[in-house]
């Protein structure tokens, strides 16, 4: 008993052909995920990664030991130091043995700096003293007929307020591109 219409409705409700696809409340319920389902995958995502924490002998929970030093093929600036001795007999990690290795630091007399590949490290002489924290310095042991390097502070003496005045030993940075411009990164006592 199809009936052709020109509206597009079903005849009846048992009709496939002209059904709209809007889902009964059945159907809705199945689209719903169960909630056993979702523990599930969370239970393997935690037996999965134990896995392969356990794979991997990852052992997140236990202290870091110190680790060695590295040596370079650069030189160092650093003279070798004494052991550090320690009066208790525990071990210490982390933050604790940073700070006491600073700490034994603190007490030296030598001076740790950064090693720069594209620097000349030279040793002068403040003879002028210039507006703005320029200094003009000779550099020891150079000729007499070599002009004076123009050199400005560093930020670290520029932080800290450190007084330089003519007559100054000075530790001076040469860029190789310009040697007649430096900074001056360490005043001698």
């Amino acid at each position: 008993r199809h009936t052709s219409t020109s509206s597009a409705q079903p005849c009846h409700n048992s009709c496939p052909t002209l059904q709209t696809n809007v889902p009964s409340q059945h159907q809705r319920l199945i689209y719903i995920k169960h909630p056993s389902s979702m523990m599930m995958k969370l239970i393997f995502v935690l037996l999965s990664a134990m896995l392969c924490m356990s794979a991997t002998s990852v052992n997140a929970f236990a202290p870091s030991l110190p680790a060695t030093p590295v040596r370079s093929a650069t030189p160092q600036f650093t003279a070798p130091s004494a052991p550090m001795s320690t009066t208790t007999s525990t071990t210490l990690f982390g933050k604790k043995a940073a700070r006491a290795a600073g700490n034994a630091r603190k007490g030296k007399s030598e001076r740790v700096k950064k090693v720069k590949d594209d620097v000349i490290e030279v040793e002068a002489t403040v003879i002028e003293s210039l507006p703005n924290a320029m200094f003009r310095c000779t550099i020891d042991g150079a000729p007499e007929t070599q002009e004076p390097v123009l050199a400005t502070i560093s930020g670290k003496i520029r932080k800290f307020f450190v007084k330089i005045l003519v007559g100054d030993k000075v530790t001076i940075e040469l860029s190789p591109y310009d040697l007649t411009r430096g900074r001056i990164t360490f005043r001698k006592r």
